[in-house]
């Protein structure tokens, strides 16, 4: 048991507290704000704040975050320490770190910077250009893993038999459903503009083709769904899927909600993997239209829907996450940058959601994704012959610090088709390396 002093509590003193102390490090804690309490006590220490209590006691010099109230612009300090980046750098002799890690650390996971202006890209997101991890270098680091185990090491130095239980890496694969079928099942009126397309490209081979996947002479390049299920139990693993079930728009070509085939794929999905909600690029913005989803995706499972992850990775913290806690989602997968990889929370397992406008956590839990395959083939345009290495990097990273190794992957991906062509084995390799 550690015994942390502090003068005051707050709601994110508790809360980064449970998530340095006793999610990451694996340590049982109690908190006193009683001087003459902490100094009797017998039990492992650790003191946290302006001044110092104990001399013989590890202290933290603080910052004022933790201690303040609303959403402010911050003036801080970056550096590095064991040559790993630090930022909220404090100057006080009797503090045994340089810096304030729960303040660095709330910082991070709180997405404090997210809720300051910035300039949005094309999708109105906050962009990885727009972090501070970007600017300052450390994006492909979950610098609040190693700040944490930065703290273990000192307190281990202090307390050599305090228990501690760090997080064990594991992988989690999750697929999402932009469109469950190239060709099939689309509806007469969107079949027909296939045809019309192919028609002005002069494309007769691909107007053969399409006839045949609609036919039936061919498999629809999109409907891997078997292979994936087939692959995924080789290596033991259970996918997450998270499925668009919305109405057709410019960026939200799912097949139609009404179809029974698509209707069936999801129930044997459910079956075989977990099934979350992939809310439409439309539905970020209304709140009614994200319920009708969820309704009638729950509807089609006959239960209900817990999980999500935002269509074009669409966050704007802290409406999303309020529209998806209002409609009892408990999980989201959506902490992740589109054009970069790495650590948009700076952390490798997931955290509740932090509300700073009301200064309390939500009901949800955030999943942070590490990398998306559309990053290395879009935004950063990685030679095909080189994603599987650039993908072990970050492998490495995570199992050297633990916890999850996010990979967010797509159907079409695994289609071997147009530019996804040799795509298929790229997974396979991934998984062989992620798995084990």
């Amino acid at each position: 048991m550690l015994l942390i002093w502090i003068s005051t509590e707050t709601n994110r003193t508790r809360y980064i507290f449970q998530l340095v102390i006793k999610d990451l490090l694996g340590i049982d804690y109690r908190v006193t704000i009683d001087v003459d309490e902490f100094k009797r006590s017998e039990e492992a220490r650790l003191s946290y704040g302006k001044s110092l209590v104990d001399e013989a006691v590890p202290h933290i010099h603080s910052a004022d975050l933790l201690f303040m109230r609303g959403i402010d612009s911050l003036d801080f300090e970056t550096s590095r320490f064991d040559d790993i980046p630090i930022i909220f750098k404090t100057y006080s002799k009797n503090s045994v770190l340089p810096y304030d890690i729960f303040a660095a650390s709330f910082f991070m996971v709180s997405r404090y910077e997210e809720y300051l202006p910035y300039r949005r890209d094309e999708h109105g997101r906050f962009s990885a250009k727009e972090s501070l991890a970007w600017s300052k270098g450390f994006l492909n680091l979950p610098v609040v893993n190693i700040w944490s185990l930065q703290l273990l090491s000192i307190l281990k130095t202090f307390y050599p038999g305090l228990s501690y239980n760090t997080p064990e890496y594991r992988f989690e694969p999750t697929i999402d459903v932009d469109s469950a079928f190239a060709i099939r099942h689309k509806g007469l009126l969107r079949s027909f503009g296939g045809y019309i397309k192919d028609i002005r490209k002069g494309d007769l081979h691909n107007m053969v083709y399409r006839t045949k996947v609609i036919s039936g002479s061919l498999a629809d390049p999109f409907d891997v769904f078997d292979e994936l299920h087939s692959l995924h139990q080789s290596f033991n693993l259970r996918p997450y899927y998270f499925i668009l079930y919305g109405a057709y728009g410019m960026h939200d070509k799912n097949i139609p909600t009404t179809s029974e085939k698509f209707k069936r794929l999801i129930r044997w999905l459910a079956d075989t993997a977990d099934v979350g909600i992939h809310p439409s690029y439309a539905s970020n913005s209304d709140p009614n239209i994200l319920k009708q989803e969820v309704d009638e995706l729950s509807n089609v499972l006959h239960s209900p829907i817990l999980r999500s992850r935002q269509h074009f990775l669409k966050l704007e913290l802290p409406l999303t996450y309020r529209n998806l806690i209002n409609l009892d989602i408990e999980h989201d997968y959506t902490m992740g940058f589109a054009a970069a990889p790495g650590f948009r929370a700076g952390i490798t397992i997931p955290f509740k959601f932090y509300d700073l406008d009301l200064d309390a956590p939500g009901t949800l839990t955030v999943h942070p994704f590490t990398l998306m395959d559309g990053t290395m083939k879009d935004y950063l345009q990685i030679n095909d012959a080189d994603v599987v290495d650039y993908t072990t990097d970050l492998i490495k990273t995570v199992r050297k610090y633990g916890g999850t190794f996010g990979l967010l992957w797509h159907n079409e991906t695994f289609s071997e088709t147009g530019r996804w062509k040799g795509w298929r084995e790229i997974y396979i390799r991934i998984l062989r390396e992620a798995a084990v």
